[in-house]
């Protein structure tokens, strides 16, 4: 199968900036990992993208607010995509496809029959392409929502993907620690259709909003604050009695659909230590849902790089955990790799998303192809 050249870009709910990366792959395996690149955000982009989330919670979804933050972060993504070309030196005639993601907004995934689910990412694809003069594939996941899927965990496939190349002698979990906390189960020998994924629980959303909230800090930096205070048992077992902990999986979340109310009286480093252990234990409470324990675990995201998250999951699951990067993994540029493996499969007509990943009832085609002005 012929081998494409892809960028992959992501920003991700702790809206620190765009990620992106480089990579050549056939749709099915990685061929190779190329150059990667970060780009924070601005403060007033950070403002603007939470007003837009103010406002798609709240249903204004013609507000202003939306408007401008989507405008926003077209403009953000194109300024990265030409520094990256710039500063790594790939010719724009050498990408095949962009693959744009978009800033999630909104997740409401379909609880009811007579609800329809919503997954709202803004941002211009059409303005990416036209902006860069590289084809663009975007919108990856509303028709999968549109099916009845969760639109969410879209990421199994190319975790798939890199556990094959390790080949591992068992089944392997992947925890992925970003607002949300998610699980990818490959088991050994198995196929795409074998695939199981779900969000689990918060990852570092809430402490993050928790150290946000009572220093104005964007996180706990080394899970200093969580290793300095201790854990409410008490609070943190009322945590749990949340019903979608107990929900069979596929299942999915909004970062904001846990709160840091429990924990409001606590000091700042006891409210980290128990917001730390919650996300710890949601991923302990979630085991049970798999076929099998795996024989190891590979953690990626952002909470890779917190000491006290790593050692409470380390604790909760009683098992090998390897971080990305002890693997050969880039865990910075994971999801924009992502991304750009997406974006090949969905310029090959190939599936995105399944019944044990997102529950969508068949597997599912995704991604709106706009083409480069020739």
């Amino acid at each position: 199968m012929t081998i494409l050249t892809a960028i992959g870009l992501m920003s991700g709910t702790s809206l620190d900036g765009v990620d992106i990366a480089l990579l050549k792959t056939d749709g099915e395996d990685v061929i190779e990992h190329g150059p990667t690149h970060f780009v924070p955000y601005n403060r007033d982009l950070k403002v603007f993208i939470r007003r837009a989330i103010k406002a798609a919670i709240e249903g204004r979804d013609g507000a202003a607010d939306i408007g401008k933050a989507s405008g926003e972060i077209t403009e953000a993504h194109v300024i990265a995509i030409e520094e990256f070309l710039e500063q790594t030196g790939v010719k724009r005639t050498a990408v095949d496809v962009i693959g744009f993601h978009g800033q999630t907004i909104l997740h409401r995934p379909k609880r009811q029959e007579e609800t329809a689910g919503r997954t709202w990412q803004i941002g211009d694809g059409k303005t990416v392409a036209e902006a860069t003069k590289i084809d663009v594939v975007s919108d990856f996941r509303a028709a999968d929502v549109a099916e009845g899927g969760e639109g969410a965990p879209f990421s199994p496939l190319y975790h798939a993907a890199l556990i094959r190349a390790l080949e591992p002698d068992g089944a392997v979990g992947i925890i992925n620690l970003g607002g949300v906390a998610n699980i990818t189960y490959a088991p050994l020998g198995g196929g795409v259709l074998d695939l199981i994924a779900f969000d689990c629980g918060p990852g570092n959303g809430l402490v993050d909003q928790w150290m946000d909230l009572r220093r104005g800090e964007a996180m706990d930096k080394d899970g200093a604050a969580a290793r300095a205070g201790k854990v409410h048992s008490d609070i943190l077992r009322m945590m749990l009695l949340n019903p979608f902990i107990r929900r069979k999986p596929p299942k999915s979340l909004d970062r904001y659909d846990f709160k840091i109310d429990p924990v409001l009286g606590l000091s700042v480093e006891d409210g980290a230590a128990t917001l730390t252990a919650f996300t710890a234990t949601c991923i302990r409470a979630s085991v049970p849902h798999l076929p099998q324990e795996p024989r190891d675990w590979i953690i990626v995201g952002g909470g890779r790089r917190n000491p006290a998250m790593i050692d409470a999951i380390g604790k909760a699951l009683d098992a090998p955990i390897h971080t990305a990067e002890a693997i050969g993994w880039n865990g910075d540029a994971l999801e924009a790799e992502c991304f750009a493996y997406l974006a090949v499969r969905s310029l090959r007509k190939m599936p995105l998303s399944f019944p044990k990943t997102t529950r969508v009832p068949r597997p599912m085609l995704g991604g709106v192809h706009h083409r480069a002005p020739v």
